[in-house]
């Protein structure tokens, strides 16, 4: 009974098929959480293939209604073996995007894990069913080795993560008692390079909203009124163009944080941005000059037009249009008062001549900022597990440069949260042709045997 027997167990799993199996039972269910009509695919996946694989595991598992009557259910199984004993918290979510099956490679379904050129195709692989399958995975392995965990196991699997996770604030305030633990280490999002083991520690806030310039009722011909009508398409360009300037370098002052401090730069700067083989270059002479590229998507924030429509653009006529929107969206980090946000772009447009461009709050699309230091014991000790398993220093992001509701481990239950992604940038996770690299599957599955084992020997960071 060792680290290494237990690193073997989980190895020959994957080996011998037993993941790929697994996992193709898993993908098969429909759960797309943006489709109401598949709400019972939702219950089916926790009743029927999470609880009793879970329940195999020694787990007692119950499953709750959301608060919300927009919100999926949530499955929350709990493994206590001894009080004196640390309580360790993962999480996956068991939904994901439509499977937008029209639009896959000849012969691949969304539904049908398939292995084609070195990839495992099927929705879900990395978002997130192929990620929080392999965490379940890894504490079987330790528990067929040593017959127990060593520490005390608390899995929550939610069905709503892709449509923003309604009702997950409001569970884990009614339930914080059931859900106490005393640290998260989870996996979601990608890896910052393909063959490098990385770990973040929070995420970074997002705020979505629509500026609008709303003039007059119906379009007027180009020819008699050009020159004459105000046009909203060039005010509302103009007015996004004042936002940043011509290679996207923030000009809002209160948009600008003051949190990239010495810890944060000094785990960055041992990082290196690439998506794989599939994935785009590194445009060098976009966002703020003075900051190298980790430092700009990890460290700092960005503006983005997400679409912009005046007039018809499907079928243009020769008229002045009468409105034009644009909707937007900012990704922060902490540091940035979220309570300011909209107001002090409110300020900017109007000291800038811009009073005539509405700002409409999205009514969804809204994350809170959170980060663990870099510092933290945690950190370090999950760090050491890694680099013992991999014999490679793995990436310290202080925070992933999307959004997850990381706030709700943070914030409502006080936890230090460990992310430890299982996929690669370039994985399609929101698009047709999802899959997961299985060298990395592999790997991560080593890693995460290593890390439970390892929880179970030491107890964590003291």
């Amino acid at each position: 009974m060792s680290r290494q027997d237990a690193m073997k167990r989980s190895a020959d799993y994957f080996d011998d098929g037993g993941y790929f199996r697994d996992l193709s039972r898993l993908i098969a269910v429909p759960t797309e959480s943006q489709k109401p009509e598949q709400a019972p695919a939702l219950h089916r996946y926790l009743t029927d293939e999470m609880a009793p694989r879970l329940e195999a595991l020694g787990y007692e598992c119950r499953k709750f209604d959301n608060p919300l009557p927009s919100g999926g259910p949530f499955l929350l199984a709990t493994r206590h073996e001894d009080a004196s004993l640390p309580t360790v918290f993962t999480y996956g979510h068991g939904d994901v995007i439509r499977g937008q099956e029209a639009s896959w490679y000849e012969g691949l379904s969304p539904w049908t894990l398939t292995e084609r050129d070195g990839r495992w195709y099927g929705r879900g692989t990395a978002d997130n069913k192929g990620q929080h399958w392999i965490n379940i995975s890894a504490l079987g392995a330790v528990l067929a080795e040593r017959g127990s965990l060593g520490f005390n196991s608390k899995v929550l699997i939610e069905t709503g993560e892709e449509t923003g996770s309604p009702g997950l604030a409001e569970f884990f305030e009614q339930e914080a008692e059931a859900l106490a633990a005393d640290v998260l280490i989870a996996s979601d999002g990608p890896r910052l390079e393909p063959d490098r083991p990385t770990m973040f520690l929070g995420t970074r806030g997002a705020i979505n909203f629509d500026l609008v310039v709303d003039l007059r009722e119906g379009g007027h011909h180009s020819g008699n009124w050009g020159g004459l009508l105000k046009d909203p398409g060039i005010i509302l360009s103009h007015a996004i163009a004042s936002i940043t300037d011509v290679r996207g370098q923030i000009r809002v002052p209160e948009w600008r944080p003051d949190s990239l401090t010495n810890a944060v730069r000094a785990a960055l700067a041992d990082c290196r941005i690439d998506g794989g083989d599939q994935g785009p270059a590194v445009d060098t002479e976009w966002g703020e000059e003075m900051l190298s590229p980790p430092e700009r998507v990890f460290g700092w924030n960005n503006f983005a037009v997400l679409a912009f429509e005046t007039g018809n653009p499907a079928k243009p006529v020769n008229a002045i249009a009468p409105r034009a929107h644009a909707h937007c969206q900012l990704r922060f980090v902490v540091g940035t008062d979220s309570k300011d946000i909209l107001p002090a772009l409110r300020r900017h447009l109007d000291t800038n001549g811009f009073q005539q461009v509405e700002i409409r709050p999205a009514e969804k699309g809204f994350f809170a900022a959170t980060r663990l230091d870099p510092d933290h014991p945690w950190v370090t000790w999950c760090a050491a597990s890694i680099e013992q398993t991999t014999q490679k220093r793995p990436a310290i992001l202080p925070n992933l440069g999307g959004s997850l509701p990381n706030d709700c481990f943070t914030d409502i239950l006080g936890l230090p949260t460990v992310w430890v992604p299982h996929s690669y940038a370039s994985c399609s996770q929101h698009a047709p042709n999802e899959h997961l690299r299985p060298e990395i599957a592999r790997e991560a599955l080593q890693i995460m045997t290593g890390v439970f084992w390892d929880l179970g020997e030491s107890g964590g960071p003291g």
